[in-house]
Formats: structure tokens, sequence, C-alpha cells
């Protein structure tokens, strides 16, 4: 089979990175939800797991010490509330990630946390309130931002349709009534 020339659709090699890129995006979300609710030893520890009545984000957001908006985000640490829109959002990522279903949610979603968890790091901040170095690299571009430039473009390019659901789930009468479900 020949390529196909720039611009012209895209090529069985295109649509297999895309659905080998969807899938492993899909698992790094479906990873930090099973490893926050069973506490797997690698960001948590099994005594720190959420079926332990550990909290999933009183670690991370309770540790938050730069930037604008440190007090708000460490306020929120630990919160009932927080851990339960958190883990549900890891859990839907990967989900819709993995399966290919609910492409648009999960790049409007998914750009949402990111977004979040980028203010809460404030990648801007050479050093914390407290005047230590933060680590950052990059003041505006960071991980957080690609993985949701990553999963803008899986749904505008319906990734889902490779090696998932996509198609099927676009079917579906439910989503033929609600194009934004796609």
């Amino acid at each position: 089979m020949m390529p196909v020339a720039a611009g012209g659709g895209m090529t069985r090699a295109a649509t297999a990175m895309l659905a080998m890129l969807r899938i492993g995006l899909g698992l790094v979300f479906a990873w930090a939800f099973l490893d926050k609710v069973f506490g797997l030893g690698y960001s948590t520890p099994a005594a720190r797991a959420w079926i332990n009545g550990g909290s999933p984000t009183r670690g991370f957001l309770g540790s938050i010490d730069q930037g604008p908006f440190a007090s708000m985000f460490r306020s929120m640490a630990g919160t009932v509330w927080a851990d339960w829109l958190f883990m549900l959002s890891l859990a839907g990522l990967g989900f819709a990630l993995l399966l290919g279903i609910g492409m648009r949610v999960a790049a409007v979603a998914g750009t949402i946390l990111m977004a979040m968890m980028w203010m809460a790091e404030w990648p801007p901040a050479k050093t914390t309130n407290t005047g230590e170095p933060t680590g950052s690299t990059n003041p505006l571009i960071d991980y957080h931002v690609i993985y949701a430039l990553a999963m803008i473009s899986l749904a505008l390019l319906y990734a889902g349709n490779r090696w998932g659901l996509g198609r099927r789930w676009s079917q579906m009468s439910i989503v033929q009534r609600n194009r934004w479900l796609i």
C-alpha cells in the first residue's frame, strides 16, 4: 500500500501510532488510579492507599508550596470531594482512552485536570515560597501541557476508531443524539 500524500489523509501507520499514543496515555491515567486505590508501592505505599483510608490528594496538594494558588490547593488537600473528583477523573480518563470512547469528553476533562495540576505545581516559579529551588525546567511547557495537547489531538483525530471502540460508540443512539459524547 502506498502512503497517502501529505494532506490527503492518514496512513495505517499514522492511525496505529495514534492508537498507541491513546492506549499509552490511557495506561498512565489507569495506573495512577490503581496505584492510588490499592497502594501498589510506586507513588502510593500500601499504607496510604485509598482502600486503607488514605487520601489520594493529601500528599500532592498538601505539599504545594509555590505559586499564587498554593493556599487554595492546600486547602483542598484530603477533602472528600477533592479525593472523589480526582479519582473519578483518573478512572474516567483511563477508561475512555483505553477503550477509545468518549474522546471529546476525555479531552475536555483531561485538559481541565492537567490545567489544574499545572496551576498547582506552578512551573513558572523558580523557587518555593520558602526560597528552595522548585526544580522546574520550563516556565510554561511541562508534561501537563503535553498530555492536554495529546488528549485534544486524539479526540480531534478520532483515535478511538483504531484498536478501540470509537466507531461502535459513535453509532450508539445516545451518542448520535448527543454528538459531544463522541
